[in-house]
């Protein structure tokens, strides 16, 4: 049974590969947004990743390099392959941060800096507001279809990266940075009507406390502070998520392979 034989003869290069796409896609989608969500169970995510590996088989295997020889090759060559998983997934991460980063500075700019809310992205010193925020940026992310696009460029990585070939550590750690900084311009761009008027509104308080120092100005306005909040909110919701919305698009298309 020749078939059966050359079957078992490539069973061990087909291992290799399949293991060398976990590598890189595994890792990147434990990190994604929406569906590398810490709120998702990892056998989830690990599954996906085991249904993306079987599916991009036999599209990347012929791209894929031979099983390396001695140990050391094929370690460093696992190693580099999650390192590119990490990479991209962490580019997309970045992005993915704008919108919590926004929700923390319009609460804490409305007056809702005292009821935290845990996160475990943004840790425990999150408000409620980032936390709503978190959540919804996954939602937006699955209901979207945002996350098509960090995927697909997970796969036409391989082109501009080809397994085996190393990490740019150079190119790597300097897009992390513009990613980060990119990241926090998009969150100041949707928290900046919030930071405009907390400055008028804190100026006009400042001044009515100047010319009524016997009244309790800041306590008073508190509430009307955060009323005011909800409501400029509500009014500027459809303009920020149509905004985040152009910057997510737009980050996700520079990443490596997209």
């Amino acid at each position: 049974m020749p078939a059966d034989a050359a079957l078992l003869a490539a069973l061990p290069g087909l291992a290799f590969q399949a293991v060398l796409i976990l590598c890189r896609l595994g890792a990147a989608v434990m990190l994604l947004p929406g569906i590398g969500e810490a709120e998702i169970p990892a056998t989830m995510r690990i599954a996906l990743a085991l249904g993306l590996v079987l599916a991009l088989l036999p599209i990347l295997s012929p791209a894929l390099p031979p099983m390396p020889e001695d140990v050391a090759g094929l370690g460093a060559m696992i190693v580099i392959e999650i390192l590119i998983g990490l990479w991209i997934g962490l580019l997309a991460r970045f992005l993915a941060l704008a919108l919590a980063q926004a929700g923390q500075v319009v609460a804490l700019l409305i007056g809702l800096a005292s009821p935290l809310q845990g996160d475990m992205v943004l840790g425990a010193s999150a408000t409620a507001l980032a936390r709503l925020f978190s959540l919804a940026t996954a939602a937006l992310v699955l209901a979207t279809g945002l996350y098509e696009i960090p995927l697909r460029a997970l796969v036409e990585s391989y082109s501009v990266l080809p397994a085996g070939a190393g990490l740019p550590l150079g190119e790597a750690a300097e897009s992390i940075a513009r990613k980060a900084a990119d990241s926090l311009a998009l969150a100041m761009q949707l928290a900046a009507p919030f930071v405009l008027a907390a400055i008028f509104l804190n100026a006009g308080l400042g001044l009515v406390a100047r010319l009524a120092p016997q009244a309790q100005v800041f306590v008073v306005a508190a509430p009307l502070q955060i009323l005011g909040g909800f409501l400029l909110l509500m009014l500027l919701l459809p303009q920020m998520m149509e905004l985040w919305s152009r910057g997510m698009t737009h980050g996700f298309l520079s990443l490596p392979g997209g």
